[in-house]
């Protein structure tokens, strides 16, 4: 099986202490661009009850098993260490310290390394030894406040704007902005400190400077991008569907009140204090068809609107289907690597590494006959 694919980062090595979360989102997307990923996952597992043949956060990768809390275990870890590029860990604040692979013992192995720690809450500060999930962390940068209706709790969007937006992403933007420092002509290694609060308040920027201008109520559900706005938000159709729609700009609107059937009747976009009417007329109309039909109706336009489709019902979008946004390996359909590159095309080149199940491989790969790990394990854990 092929080790790594042809991206751009083919021929970068990095080291993944398994975790959860953001952490391995964030190895996953190293190795969908080509990286040499290989994953030490420990005994027993990382903490999730999941089959490791469907956790395709672990595609594109290898794996080894080590214990890190073995005589030896810290030692194998600092000997693929010496051989990479990339480290990257999930503990708590001095955990790694604590296990001897932090990044004072990384370093002197490999003055080159980029060290990439990705928590919720940082290295320092008052929370950072704390337990958190993505929705406390958004939930103090005041992103969690902003989505949501005004009359009802905030939204949960899932973990995608705390672990995977504001901390996969950017502690994958940091690696390998430090990756590129450390191949400078007497550039060196250094430490990455990802943290998830850091990235969902970074996100905001662009909120922060409307707020500050005026143009931005410190409230959810009473601005222009939050569903406040009648033309920007989604509405239901006859069969219980939804519809969203975008139409901010003044001939995208037009467009749109053309195509749903209310020129005319439509109260004055700019007039604020009909927004209410405005969204009942838009509401009422979208619930006389279905979400098919509406989809026929505005299909070709510019009206900026657009069916709410599952994650089931995604793949199958022509559009999707079209661009080979989704794919199927081992026959499981999973959305294909991103971006996209004209000369080194990241591809899914292997299902999600088996804990253990490669640990020969990466031996005589990274020229580690050392590495043993605890190959006869792997099939236990497998279970």
């Amino acid at each position: 099986m092929t080790a790594t694919g042809n991206g751009p980062l083919a021929g970068v090595r990095v080291v993944e202490l398994a975790g959860i979360g953001p952490g391995p989102f964030a190895a996953m997307l190293l190795a969908d661009l080509g990286a040499d990923v290989v994953r030490v996952d420990r005994p027993g597992g990382a903490g999730l009850n999941i089959d490791p043949a469907y956790d395709l956060t672990n595609r594109n990768k290898r794996s080894v098993l080590i214990d890190l809390k073995a005589e030896d275990g810290p030692g194998q870890v600092l000997d693929l260490v010496e051989r990479a590029d990339v480290l990257i860990e999930g503990y708590r604040p001095g955990v790694a310290e604590r296990l001897g692979v932090g990044p004072q013992e990384c370093h002197a192995r490999n003055p080159r390394l980029v060290y990439g720690r990705m928590t919720g809450w940082g290295q320092e500060g008052p929370l950072a030894q704390r337990a958190g999930h993505d929705i406390a962390y958004i939930a103090i940068t005041g992103t969690l406040g902003m989505i949501g209706k005004a009359d009802e709790p905030p939204a949960v969007p899932a973990n995608l704007v705390g672990d995977y937006a504001g901390g996969s992403l950017y502690l994958v933007i940091g690696v390998l902005a430090a990756l590129q420092h450390a191949r400078t002509d007497g550039g060196s290694g250094q430490i990455v400190d990802a943290a998830i609060v850091d990235g969902a308040a970074h996100l905001a920027t662009m909120i922060h400077g409307m707020m500050a201008a005026g143009g931005w109520q410190d409230r959810r559900g009473a601005n222009l991008l939050d569903g406040g706005c009648p033309f920007y938000g989604s509405y239901e159709t006859a069969d219980g569907e939804y519809m969203a729609v975008g139409a901010l700009e003044q001939q995208f609107y037009n467009e749109f009140i053309e195509l749903l059937g209310i020129e005319g009747e439509a109260p004055a976009r700019k007039d604020f204090a009909r927004w209410d009417e405005l969204r009942a007329a838009v509401a009422a109309r979208f619930r006389t068809r279905t979400r098919e039909e509406w989809t026929a109706v505005f299909e070709g336009s510019d009206a900026c609107v657009a069916p709410v489709l599952s994650l089931g019902e995604a793949p199958s979008h022509p559009h999707l289907a079209a661009r080979g946004t989704f794919l199927d390996h081992g026959g499981i359909t999973q959305p294909a690597p991103a971006p996209r590159f004209s000369a080194t095309p990241g591809s899914v080149y292997r299902g999600p590494a088996q804990p253990g199940a490669d640990t020969a491989e990466v031996a005589r790969d990274w020229d580690l006959p050392g590495l043993t790990g605890l190959t006869g394990l792997a099939k236990e854990d497998d279970r």
